[in-house]
């Protein structure tokens, strides 16, 4: 089926122009004015309108077992939520537990996620280390099409990765041009802030951020830049939440090194106050890691973002209903760690990013989508409208207003950490794969249809790191 987007303007991340765009076989094949509708095709009037990349969100948990129970969210109705929000790519991550074959986890999410009904890719974590998880490495990025793989500084005694598994995961990393990702907060810290915060009395919700302190993540974050800088590979990292991770990147980057950084739009825009709420399944829905924060890092993150610092935003997308948080009751280090956000990512950060002056639209654009496409190697195949791009559009109507609600929105998901709040700009059409999946408020959506996308090493890119590497080694001087 061809689809005509007619009238509208299209917003890249380098630029914006008026333009039609038709969409043919999956692919976007015409982008120019005046273009006329192919025999059949299905025409969408975007005037006072923009024509824009669909989202990718790299960072999401649908299905994730975790904590003694699994995310309410599974592959499906994840990505229809997205969809509906705008999002036509998330990228999900494979996480073994501690000691489970890479490969066995790997085929486990694959099949779980076959009722996916947007393009999706994987993230593989290690949580530990042997020569099976080296040469599983190496199938991954060879035979699978991974790219990234995934650290967990935090979750001590299930899925911590301490600093050998970070040395040696890194450099495999390095060798195979694939980047590695992290989370960072001190597992040993948190661990032990739990222990004595509860032995003091406090139990509840309130437990959670004061056992994860901002210095937490901050030290953990240049420890793993500083790893990652000895080892001469690039390094992303996940959900900053705070102005001392932040820190650490920046002056990273101001020495020249490559690391890339990733907010989630909930650390931009919910405050730590939420964890004093008097009533528990409010706070509890707001367990999550890092912990939300105080203004003045949600003031530095969106200074990140506009420096450009922060390169991506995500969700880190993982839900748990309020039965399942109720596991915390009387301990919040019980509460499963997770919200959601995959529907509602774009039009808060349009709302508070776009409508405010904080971003400009082409901004947007980058943090939604092309940044994400670019640091993970599938531009410009996705993250752009673009003659030979994949068709997967969102049509932004900078008019519409809507208030978010667990009421009317598609999240798998009894609450919603956006819950009630009033947003102008949001999509009137989503396409994937070149079909109309989303318009004005229905989905359309065919269970199944997603794709798995390989996403290639950096070959070249690291083939020269690893010369430069080598050079730096020391040279033995004979006496």
């Amino acid at each position: 089926m061809s689809v005509l987007i007619k009238g509208g303007t299209v917003v890249n991340a380098e630029q914006s122009l008026r333009a039609d765009v038709i969409c043919d076989g999956g692919l976007i094949t015409a982008v120019g004015t005046d273009l006329d509708a192919p025999s059949g095709a299905t025409v969408i009037d975007a005037g006072g309108q923009y024509v824009m990349p669909g989202g990718i969100d790299p960072h999401t948990h649908m299905q994730l077992p975790f904590m003694g129970t699994v995310a309410s969210e599974d592959f499906e109705s994840g990505t229809s939520a997205g969809l509906a929000g705008g999002t036509t790519m998330i990228i999900d991550f494979v996480i073994p537990g501690p000691q489970q074959n890479l490969m066995e986890a790997y085929k486990q999410w694959r099949e779980w996620a076959e009722k996916s009904v947007s393009d999706y890719s994987f993230h593989v974590a290690i949580t530990w280390w042997d020569d099976s998880v080296h040469d599983d490495m190496g199938t991954l990025v060879r035979d699978h099409g991974v790219n990234s793989f995934k650290h967990f500084m935090a979750y001590k005694g299930a899925i911590m990765a301490d600093d050998e598994i970070l040395v040696n995961s890194f450099a495999r990393s390095l060798e195979l041009g694939a980047i590695p990702t992290v989370h960072a907060e001190n597992g040993e810290l948190v661990f032990r802030l739990q222990k004595e915060l509860f032995e003091k009395g406090i139990t509840g919700p309130e437990g959670h951020p004061l056992s994860r302190p901002p210095e937490c993540e901050g030290e953990a974050a240049n420890r793993a830049i500083r790893i990652a800088e000895v080892l001469k590979v690039p390094v992303y990292i996940v959900h900053n939440s705070c102005r001392q991770s932040l820190e650490a990147i920046t002056r990273a980057r101001n020495e020249g090194q490559r690391v890339f950084g990733e907010v989630l739009a909930g650390h931009l825009l919910v405050d730590d106050s939420i964890y004093r709420h008097k009533d528990f399944d409010v706070a509890a829905a707001h367990v999550m890691s890092p912990p939300f924060r105080s203004s003045e890092h949600q003031d530095a993150l969106w200074k990140g973002l506009q420096s450009g610092n922060l390169q991506t935003t995500a969700t880190d997308h993982c839900c748990f209903c309020a039965d399942q948080k109720a596991a915390g009751k009387d301990d919040f280090r019980l509460i499963p760690n997770g919200t959601g956000g995959v529907e509602n990512r774009m039009e808060v950060l349009w709302h508070h990013g776009v409508n405010t002056g904080k971003l400009t639209m082409n901004e947007f654009v980058k943090v939604t989508s092309t940044n994400a496409a670019q640091i993970f190697n599938i531009y410009p195949r996705k993250g752009s409208v673009a003659v030979g791009a994949d068709a997967d559009i969102v049509v932004w109507d900078p008019e519409a207003t809507k208030t978010i609600s667990t009421k009317t929105d598609h999240q798998k998901v009894d609450y919603n950490i956006f819950e009630g709040m009033e947003i102008t700009g949001c999509p009137s059409h989503t396409i994937s794969q070149g079909n109309v999946v989303y318009a004005n408020g229905k989905l359309d959506v065919e269970r199944g249809a997603g794709r798995y996308i390989d996403r290639p090493p950096f070959a070249p890119f690291y083939d020269a790191l690893q010369k430069q590497a080598q050079l730096a080694e020391p040279v033995a001087v004979k006496r």
